[in-house]
């Protein structure tokens, strides 16, 4: 789709002016950092259920609320924290989603490797080819179900294959860019 400024982007990206920054900006490129990788599966699990664009929307507050997702910080999270966080009418007020965020922190202090690591070791090679169309991308893949299957083993939580998958998208794991998007594919360093 050819956005206003004449840019060719992936249908989704052209949709609203939240969504071309996202994707031109973030969405598929690569990101490596524990806190960061944290803050993405953390928000991807906030959206199960709901439009992205209402988490993207929410971020700056979740982040607030967060403590800017610093794992060692979220991790020593008590009672007082989640009724705080429940009573945060500028995020997702799920109980169950709230608690699986702490409980993530703390499995993500117990990974002697670390988060990124782990999350990268599931990233497949490169596509020789960008997919033609969205009907070509999967919702999961044996990557995506293996990491999920491995972090729910690790004590994580609302790690599904499907979040799974679209944390990888996410943050560059894979490339679900369309081929006639203007957003380069390149995975170099990764």
């Amino acid at each position: 789709m050819i956005g206003a400024d004449g840019l060719a982007r992936c249908a989704w990206g052209a949709s609203t002016p939240d969504y071309a920054v996202y994707h031109d900006d973030e969405w598929g490129r690569p990101l490596r950092g524990d806190d960061a990788l944290y803050e993405r599966l953390t928000l991807e699990a906030f959206q199960s259920g709901l439009s992205w664009l209402t988490i993207l929307r929410k971020r700056p507050a979740f982040r607030l609320a967060f403590d800017g997702f610093r794992i060692e910080t979220v991790a020593g999270y008590g009672e007082a924290d989640v009724a705080r966080l429940m009573a945060d009418a500028g995020i997702v007020r799920n109980r169950a989603k709230v608690e699986a965020a702490i409980a993530n922190a703390r499995a993500a202090l117990e990974l002697p490797e670390g988060l990124s690591a782990l999350l990268w070791s599931y990233a497949p090679p490169p596509r020789a080819a960008r997919p033609g169309s969205f009907g070509e991308v999967p919702a999961i893949t044996p990557e995506s179900t293996a990491m999920a299957k491995a972090l729910k083993k690790r004590g994580f939580r609302f790690v599904g294959p499907t979040t799974a998958y679209a944390l990888m998208q996410a943050t560059g794991m894979v490339d679900d860019h369309l081929a006639d998007c203007h957003v380069s594919g390149d995975r170099a360093g990764v």
